[in-house]
């Protein structure tokens, strides 16, 4: 059953502060950068930063103007400008928090109303503005939080001296991945009935599994790139190739637009370099593990080539923190990974009768505005 509770409000306003605080953090620690004459380290930060803001902004008009077809224009000039401004996402948590305050406390006090019928529009209107909300945060995620912790750490391991800007920028990033991925994976069992109720054990399994193989990844790409920048760029867009061409062998059917949906393929490449993301909705065992196995194997190469390329780095006790850290945080990864999807990941992602190609296929797109968009969105 749909429900809004109090609790979600409260997460809610939480992520919006967090979400503030976090463009505040990056400007902050953009800025410090600069002063010091760091300018390469302060440009990527804010082209990061506006990267993810822009597509984001893109996706978010977009959800709109498919969702107000055939009502007022004027209405849409006026949203269009708003994103112009990059301040599409503040319309969308006012929708949200609107949406959810009638339904966590208007209609707590009318209980009838909201037991007698479990699709209650307000309820759903909430439901579909939150989730909406966290489907964005997942491409900033990846597009702006993750890439930032990947050049912290890496400035942390390149200099001695280290700041409190810089740790914040890193706590900040921990949060939002956190975060991030445990309100996509709550929306996704309130928009999709058949998913389990998202419990507190299954939160923590879910988040160690996601931080400890991101950061585990992220550290191996800081190795590589201290050894050479041009290797691990080489490497990512290797890795971006062979997940956009993934993608596109799934056929995805997320967006009305070709444009749109090849925008939404290059994002999801970018999201299958750093964690593993299921496009379809289907059982995923064999291409989970063939994933992480591929994970391991270049993460132990990276190793390997570190202890033969510059031997002399070894005696430092930076390479021996970070390579311990790295095997650590990779094999306790992989544990919570299994213990997660054997004991408390979801089996059923529809209704038998109904599971099929069609989650992300024709009849899902037919059935967007109804099903929501989760429907044909990345699948857990």
């Amino acid at each position: 059953v749909m429900k809004f509770t109090k609790q979600n409000f409260f997460f809610l306003v939480g992520g919006m502060i967090i979400y503030v605080v976090d463009i505040g953090v990056d400007f902050w620690v953009a800025s410090r950068y600069f002063c010091q004459g760091q300018y390469s380290w302060s440009i990527l930060i804010l082209c990061f930063r506006g990267l993810s803001s822009l597509t984001t902004q893109i996706f978010s008009y977009e959800w709109f103007k498919n969702d107000w077809e055939g009502t007022d224009t004027g209405k849409l000039k006026l949203i269009f400008l708003v994103h112009l401004f990059q301040c599409g996402i503040f319309i969308r948590y006012w929708f949200a928090l609107k949406y959810g305050c009638q339904a966590a406390f208007e209609q707590a006090s009318s209980r009838d109303a909201s037991e007698a019928d479990p699709s209650n529009f307000i309820q759903k209107q909430a439901i579909d503005a939150v989730t909406d909300i966290n489907m964005l945060r997942v491409f900033k995620t990846f597009l702006k939080t993750t890439p930032q912790l990947f050049l912290q750490i890496y400035i942390l391991m390149e200099h001695d001296k280290t700041h409190f800007y810089q740790y914040a920028a890193i706590i900040m990033s921990f949060c939002g991945i956190s975060l991030s991925m445990v309100d996509y994976q709550i929306s996704l069992r309130k928009s999709l009935p058949e998913k389990d109720e998202f419990r507190v054990l299954s939160k923590f399994m879910y988040v160690f599994y996601k931080l400890l193989t991101i950061t585990s990844w992220i550290l191996s790409i800081s190795l590589i790139t201290l050894l050479s920048v041009r290797i691990s760029v080489i490497l990512l867009i290797f890795l971006w190739i062979c997940g956009f061409t993934w993608t596109l062998k799934q056929h995805t059917t997320f967006c009305k637009s070709t444009k749109m949906e090849y925008l939404y393929r290059t994002v999801v490449g970018i999201i299958l370099i750093f964690s593993f993301f299921n496009i379809k909705g289907r059982r995923t065992k064999v291409c989970i593990s063939i994933y992480y196995a591929t994970h391991t194997v270049v993460t132990l190469g990276i190793l390997f080539v570190y202890m033969f390329w510059k031997p002399s780095i070894i005696e430092e006790i930076c390479f021996t923190i970070v390579g311990i850290l790295t095997i650590l945080s990779l094999v306790l990864g992989i544990i919570f990974l299994v213990v997660y999807y054997s004991h408390f990941h979801p089996t059923t992602y529809c209704r038998p009768q109904a599971c099929s190609d069609e989650v992300d296929g024709v009849a899902g797109r037919k059935d967007r505005v109804k099903t929501g968009r989760l429907q044909n969105f990345l699948m857990q």
